[in-house]
């Protein structure tokens, strides 16, 4: 008889901690339903991640908590790409003010991606001239080409530019040049993009009203000094790049938030059917 006692008295205690958790739980997760009425979606992850450490048994609310989580997430992403939506249209905005400052070259046949170039800068007007060429895919990837046109072959693969107080940058070799002559020409090329120039270009945009020497980095010595017209070739496509770039890397992030959109409304999608199975 006692035995029966106890054992009964065990289980009322286990029945009321049982709801004393379930209770305390709850009461989490009323305050997170309310910060996600409220618009705090930090604050209503933090609380019903809470749960789940506080009250490892309370299952059901718990279970509860999982439905909430997939609603604030899913109003959390729905505001990121609102806000990504409207940032993104400024950009263009800002592109569309100044994108006819440069010329488009793309060959609709073979090139998928364009390049935008410096009026000043276009193969046409500058043959027979040794330089420094700034453009900028419509990705937002910037580069630079050193091109090199003489009588002799200096057989150059980087360049050094230095500014009137003896700062420098210096390329590290490039990973794409060419040499070639025409009628006794000697013509060299070599490519570099932003990010593996050592930042050479970056350089140029902050001492773009300076004089820059250029030195051609070769087999023979060879140095230029930079016309005005290129540097400004080089702060305009540079300003170009970063509004271009930041077009980019804002569709990449709308799309990862679509896709997220896409996987929290599959997974509650998938938990009304459960239920109603």
């Amino acid at each position: 008889m006692m035995k029966k006692v106890i054992f009964l008295a065990c289980l009322c205690c286990t029945l009321f901690s049982c709801e004393n958790v379930e209770k305390k739980a709850g009461e989490k997760l009323q305050a997170a339903r309310e910060a996600f009425e409220q618009g705090d979606y930090s604050q209503a992850k933090i609380l019903i991640d809470s749960i789940k450490i506080l009250y490892p048994k309370a299952f059901e609310t718990r279970r509860e908590g999982i439905g909430l989580m997939q609603q604030v997430e899913l109003k959390e992403q729905e505001k990121t790409l609102a806000y990504l939506d409207s940032l993104l249209q400024k950009k263009r905005e800002e592109l569309e003010a100044i994108k006819g400052k440069f010329i488009l070259e793309k060959d609709a046949e073979y090139q998928k991606t364009g390049n935008y170039l410096h009026p000043s800068q276009v193969i046409e007007k500058n043959l027979h001239r040794s330089f420094l060429r700034f453009q900028v895919n419509e990705d937002g990837v910037m580069s630079m080409t050193s091109i090199y046109c003489g009588a002799n072959n200096i057989h150059h693969s980087g360049v050094k530019v230095i500014a009137p107080d003896g700062s420098f940058a210096e390329t590290p070799t490039s990973r794409d040049s060419y040499e070639t002559a025409n009628l006794g020409e000697k013509i060299e090329k070599a490519d570099y993009k932003i990010g593996e120039d050592g930042n050479v270009i970056g350089f140029l945009y902050l001492n773009r009203d300076k004089n820059i020497r250029v030195n051609y980095l070769g087999e023979r010595p060879y140095s230029t000094t930079m016309t005005a017209t290129d540097r400004q070739a080089v702060s305009g496509i540079y300003e170009l790049a970063q509004i271009l770039s930041s077009i980019t890397q804002i569709k990449k992030e709308m799309e990862e938030a679509n896709l997220k959109i896409e996987f929290v409304r599959r997974k509650m999608q998938e938990k009304e059917q459960a239920q109603q199975g």
